[in-house]
């Protein structure tokens, strides 16, 4: 052969330490669940139980539409959105509860 292999000289080369890379995949996921998991799991718990204590008479929002819960289901809510028009919605729909009077 004319030409020999050449092999790649490590002597001043650093190798990747194990551990840093662990810390630092340990410490990218902690900030993922402060910054991402956490504030979302705290919505979804708000939304549970603003959805549980719904009652008749209290005014919500449903996808920007307004009106005052006349009846409630397990699944459904029927509120009246003007003067004798009374919708129905999946009680999963509701975005909001709005504080009473909001309405006139």
């Amino acid at each position: 052969m004319l030409i020999e292999n050449a092999y790649a000289d490590l002597a001043g080369v650093a190798t990747p330490d194990l551990g840093m890379n662990l810390f630092f995949i340990v410490f990218m996921f902690v900030v993922l669940y402060f910054m991402m998991i956490r504030p979302q799991l705290k919505r979804q718990k708000e939304q549970k139980t603003m959805l549980e204590s719904l009652s008749k008479g209290d005014e919500v929002v449903v996808g920007g539409i307004v009106g005052k819960i006349v009846e409630l289901d397990n699944n459904f809510v029927r509120m009246e959105v003007a003067k004798g028009m009374v919708i129905q919605v999946q009680r999963s729909a509701v975005v909001n509860l709005l504080p009473k009077g909001s309405l006139k």
